[in-house]
């Protein structure tokens, strides 16, 4: 078996792009696959003790890739080559939600990003929109029927993990109203909530601050450099807020507001938090953060986004400004909830 990292798959193509692109347009379709079995608690990522009273459901990013013959088309929920990955992400991305929140995360059968590349309009859709959004609809009601306990809860992902609760909003939400009451917010981050979406589900609304409850927050970061660029996870219409100021403008967020990015440091092989990691100001027309930090580099497959991109430290740069900001929407929700 042949299992690429995602850095390596995008470099060898960038129709892969097609796949972020076109999964979070939705699909009512029925998936007729039958759902991985989320009562065997092998098949979370993270199911934690509860000491909270707020959880948060996380969803990773793609981590499967396998361009080897006779490759299947959708990761076993078993694959070590997305589990083992995941685990690490959790830890870049995942743990900015455990100060305020009991974190749930399962596993989900991810389409193989090789696929992806090949599948165009209606048949990707129905791809993405079969085995993983059934995987996830499916421990979504194992959660609120088994784990959640009537607490309130957060959504949160990146990148296709982002496009997965962007299917969750838009149509498991619609669908259980009653969830969506308790729902404090949700981070999609890295991937695009547009205005036409908001449109098509006037059921959701988008931040306008920093400690407004019941909606979307959503931002993908750039340098300036890809004004013009295309860059797959920034859709027409997208919309974006700053997270350091938590304003929807183009008010300039200076790093000395950062609290703390949470960088890899190369040289030591671990996870530090850095002060001051970046800057942040929004660009409303593109509808992206914009950045002109020098703490990472951009991402190098400028094929799919473009020269200037930042999607992969999506989370890393703000990484203690979004646990601030989950605490203060939490703390919000329960004085609302008085």
């Amino acid at each position: 078996m042949s299992n690429l990292t995602r850095r390596e798959f995008i470099k060898l193509t960038s129709a892969a792009a097609i796949g972020f692109v076109v999964a979070g347009c939705g699909n009512d379709g029925k998936a007729a696959v039958a759902p991985v079995d989320y009562s065997d608690k092998n098949n979370w990522l993270r199911q934690p003790e509860v000491t909270k009273d707020v959880d948060t459901v996380y969803i990773y990013p793609t981590e499967y890739i396998d361009d080897s013959e006779g490759a299947p088309m959708f990761a076993d929920i078993n694959e070590k080559s997305m589990r083992e990955p995941a685990q690490y992400t959790y830890l870049m991305q995942g743990t900015a939600y455990e100060d305020s929140t009991n974190v749930f995360a399962p596993f989900y059968r991810q389409l193989n990003m090789v696929f992806a590349s090949k599948l165009t309009g209606k048949d990707l859709n129905d791809a993405f929109g079969s085995v993983p959004k059934t995987d996830v609809f499916a421990a979504l009601d194992y959660y609120f029927k088994n784990l959640n306990g009537g607490r309130p809860f957060i959504l949160a992902g990146h990148s296709q993990g982002s496009m997965m609760q962007s299917f969750v909003l838009a149509e498991y939400m619609k669908a259980h109203s009653e969830y969506l009451n308790r729902m404090v917010a949700a981070y999609v981050i890295g991937y695009s909530i547009t205005e036409d979406y908001l449109k098509a589900n006037p059921h959701l609304k988008f931040a306008e601050k920093a400690d407004d409850t019941g909606v979307i927050i959503s931002w993908n970061t750039e340098g300036a450099a890809n004004a013009d660029k295309k860059n797959i996870v920034v859709l027409p219409g997208a919309i974006s807020i700053n997270p350091l100021n938590w304003k929807r403008d183009e008010t300039y967020a200076s790093a000395e507001e950062n609290l703390g990015g949470y960088i890899y440091n190369e040289k030591d092989g671990k996870l530090e938090i850095v002060p001051h990691a970046a800057d942040a100001r929004i660009n409303l027309k593109r509808g992206v953060v914009i950045t002109t930090t020098k703490i990472v580099a951009p991402v190098s497959y400028t094929t799919i986004f473009g020269p200037d991109s930042y999607h992969e430290s999506d989370y890393a740069l703000y990484y203690n400004n979004i646990k601030d900001n989950v605490a203060k929407r939490v703390a919000a929700y329960k004085r609302n909830a008085k």
